[in-house]
């Protein structure tokens, strides 16, 4: 093949003696038209006519080594060799480059290889018109033809070289979406540089205010408009020095603090750029320095000085320096730092309630080195019961069942807030917050609402952002307390859709991360369909789906217009439909033995899976349903939670409960299906749903606690179990929580195995990945992360995930 700016189109009329000839330049002008004098099918043309040896000279001048491109060459080829022979000229070696045969090459399971039939299966067009048979066979229009039909085929010889390139490079669009700040993304910074540069300003109003009064930001964009990658910009730049908390849609009514408070764990766990240290350590070690460096009975005193003299240069040696673990020094050390910064709590605040007891667990948290240690005193921290051998070995006193966990809850961030004063202001973020927007959530969000309103009272220092659709801010508003209204909202950040040029660049920055040029990866065409996507998730998802297209060969799916098909391409579609139809279902008759019947398939058939324009923006080709978008997410987020598995984790009954009762509200929308409670008497029963489809019922409990509570909650179940013999039940408990070693609760969980109708289950790796899977996918969809049916997307969760036991139970 040739250069496509070095070539001519020639088609000729007449089976044997040329009676017309039309020849187009690389660009599709029309340079030159004849018809041949005398010939009989020329007896009524006036305009154009030459003699046959006149139009061979003209044909010799203009073909002049230059390639000649025809559809069927071999005809054109000997029309001209034998009107040369005629016209007294003799023949010469022109180089030929023939649609037809080139077709076969770039199209090799098309059903037919005419003008009329690829032109048509291509969607080609000149002037905007279609391929019509009645005016088909002049030189020019088959001309005008051919030259469509071989920029296609260049275009396909392109894309092939660029699959061979591709198929070797990374997706750099494929990885658009931000799940938490802590991930690593590329980032524009010109992009939303002045919203962010707002949210840095409040930071440091708050840091200036004599008082620390906590503020509130509501950052407001539509879904994919980078609210979450925002966030993640802000971690990048400010977790060095600010500690960033992270907290996902709370999903429990009666534990919406508390879900807080644990996310708010699970933040600090992160590590800081550039540290082997957690969140957590950074900004206790900062606090702690500061409090012992302001009492006086500390930095006149032997011992005070030699602490703060082997911290000076170093915050973070506050973990190394004071002693081995286990030493009397370490011991006594510590000691001391725990009488001290206890002094200057209850001085500054109070001994009573649960602040004081807090701050002690974090300063023992901090004296620790051992992750055997360390794991209990965060479990401690969490508000979790331990085995009284646990609280003697780390020195603290246990958590009763009585404990309220939401005031528990709300002390310990204020606990927090107030060691901020001493540091830098905290970042308090609440992302993924559309689902809460829900009918069956009414009640959650109603105490979201007088939960922010608590946070904003009691807890200092602090900048609370909530990431909002604007519809769901509206909403959100007839929910709140004005009150509340009035201190979330004393910033309003919007993030509006960037200009093209903007978006153009965030295309280029991410195409230059793996050395690819944007002008050379999509043609004109295909990035006026990527920047017409409404939001910049969408943006990237197109691309993506492009670049996907372009490395496998396999055809892309249109994009969504805003407005419907014309009739003439809704009857090319239906078309191409009854295509694929046919081709999936010929084969299979024609190979059947037992067939006596053969059929042939029509001349306009495609094999299924092949497409002949694969890159064709809006283009007609229906694929066929592989929910490979949904399969692809679905493995990606199965890898994920597998990866973060063994991260510190916050179990709770609350927030298992839950993830189960969204699971099932979403079920609910494609199976029959009952969500109720069951209750004996007054008994405090562990936190369960009683499921009920058309066909049985499975009541499902979770007990993550621990303790003399945890032996209380089983025995209120098993008692529950033998009260309801007709109904089957399942006592769920996480395989990453302490085995239960008391011998009364071991006592108990054997009993519960005996009876007939009851089951304590161990939920391993494998079973707590699907169950956190299903629960993603599902808010995912809600929150508009991931644009995908979600009627289509549980339908598809029954064969994907048909044999994990909760599938099962909704697929019965």
């Amino acid at each position: 093949m040739t250069d496509r700016s070095d070539f001519i189109v020639v088609d000729t009329e007449g089976s044997s003696e040329l009676s017309e000839i039309s020849i187009l330049d690389s660009q599709g002008t029309l340079i030159y038209e004849a018809f041949s004098e005398g010939h009989p099918s020329n007896q009524t043309i006036r305009l154009n006519l030459k003699p046959l040896p006149d139009i061979i000279h003209d044909f010799i001048e203009i073909a002049r080594n230059r390639p000649i491109v025809c559809h069927h060459a071999n005809h054109d080829n000997e029309v001209l060799k034998y009107s040369f022979a005629r016209a007294g000229y003799t023949w010469r070696d022109f180089s030929f480059v023939c649609t037809w045969e080139l077709s076969k090459q770039f199209f090799p399971n098309a059903a037919g290889y005419s003008l009329e039939f690829l032109c048509k299966h291509l969607s080609l067009k000149v002037r905007g018109q279609r391929f019509n048979p009645a005016q088909a066979h002049t030189a020019r229009y088959d001309a005008e033809f051919t030259h469509q039909l071989y920029l296609k085929i260049l275009e396909q010889q392109q894309s092939q070289v660029m699959q061979s390139q591709l198929s070797q490079t990374p997706n750099p669009f494929g990885s658009s979406r931000v799940d938490t700040p802590f991930q690593e993304h590329l980032d524009l910074q010109e992009v939303y540089h002045s919203e962010f540069e707002s949210l840095k300003s409040i930071i440091g109003d708050i840091k200036n205010d004599p008082n620390h009064q906590s503020k509130g930001a509501v950052v407001i964009g539509e879904a994919g408009s980078g609210k979450t990658h925002l966030m993640m910009r802000l971690a990048r730049e400010l977790l060095r020095s600010n500690r960033l908390l992270f907290i996902r849609h709370p999903n429990h009514a009666d534990s919406v603090l508390y879900h807080t408070y644990a996310r708010i764990l699970e933040s600090f766990a992160e590590k800081v750029p550039g540290s082997d240290r957690t969140q957590l350590e950074l900004l206790i070690a900062r606090s702690f320095i500061k409090i012992l460096s302001s009492q006086a009975n500390v930095t006149t005193t032997q011992k005070g000085q030699e602490i703060l003299a082997a911290l000076e240069n170093d915050q973070l040696s506050l973990y190394n320096r004071l002693g081995i673990e286990g030493t009397d020094k370490h011991r006594n050390t510590w000691q001391y730092i725990d009488r001290q910064i206890n002094l200057w709590w209850t001085g500054q605040y109070t001994a009573a309630g649960y602040g004081a007891a807090i701050l002690k667990g974090i300063i023992k948290f901090c004296s620790y080195n051992s992750p055997r240690y360390k794991e209990l005193v965060r479990r401690w921290l969490a508000g979790n019961e331990l085995e009284a051998e646990e609280t003697q070995l780390i020195g603290l006193p246990n958590w009763q069942e009585d404990l309220s966990r939401e005031e528990f809850a709300l002390a310990a961030i204020a606990v927090f807030g107030r060691l901020s004063t001493l540091d830098e202001p905290l970042l308090i973020i609440f992302d993924q917050l559309e689902s809460l927007g829900l009918a069956h959530n009414e009640p959650i969000l109603a105490s979201f609402g007088s939960a922010v309103k608590e946070l904003l009272t009691h807890v200092p220092n602090s900048l609370f952002i909530l990431n909002l659709f604007p519809d769901r801010w509206q909403q959100f508003q007839g929910y709140f307390d004005g009150s509340v209204i009035d201190r979330v909202s004393q910033y309003t950040i919007y993030l509006n859709r960037p200009p093209a040029d903007k978006l153009q660049r965030i295309l280029s920055f991410k195409a230059a991360s793996v050395g690819l040029n944007l002008e050379q990866l999509f043609s004109p065409a295909e990035l006026n369909d990527i920047l017409s996507q409404p939001s910049i998730r969408a943006i990237l998802n197109r691309a993506s789906a492009y670049f996907r297209a372009k490395a496998t060969g396999h055809p892309l799916s249109p994009s969504p217009q805003p407005a419907g098909p014309s009739l003439e391409e809704r009857v090319q579609q239906l078309e191409t439909v009854l295509q694929q139809i046919a081709s999936l279902i010929v084969p299979i008759l024609n190979s059947s033995p037992s067939s006596a019947l053969t059929l042939e398939p029509p001349s306009t058939q495609q094999p299924p899976g092949t497409s002949l324009e694969p890159l064709q923006p809006g283009s007609p080709f229906i694929a066929l349903p592989l929910h490979s978008e949904l399969e692809s997410y679905l493995q990606q987020q199965q890898a994920a939670l597998a990866e973060a598995y063994n991260r510190p984790t916050v179990l709770s009954d609350a927030d298992d409960i839950g993830k189960l009762a969204t699971i099932a509200e979403a079920f609910k929308t494609i199976t029959a299906l009952e969500i109720d409670q069951l209750r004996l008497g007054r008994t405090k029963l562990p936190e369960h749903l009683w499921l009920k489809t058309s066909r049985q019922g499975l009541a499902i409990a979770f007990l993550q606690i621990h303790g003399s509570t945890f032996t209380a909650r089983i025995k209120n179940f098993n008692q529950l179990v033998l009260a309801n013999p007709t109904i089957e039940f399942q006592l769920l408990r996480d395989a990453r929580e302490p085995q239960v070693t008391g011998p009364v609760g071991k006592q108990e969980i054997q009993k519960l195995n005996h009876t007939p109708n009851g089951k304590f289950v161990i939920l391993e790796a494998d079973d707590r990945i699907k169950f956190e899977l299903i629960y993603k996918l599902i808010t995912d969809i809600e929150e508009k992360d991931l644009d995908i049916d979600l009627k289509q997307a549980l339908l598809y969760l029954r064969s994907y995930l048909k044999n994990y036991w909760l599938i099962s139970f909704f697929s019965e």
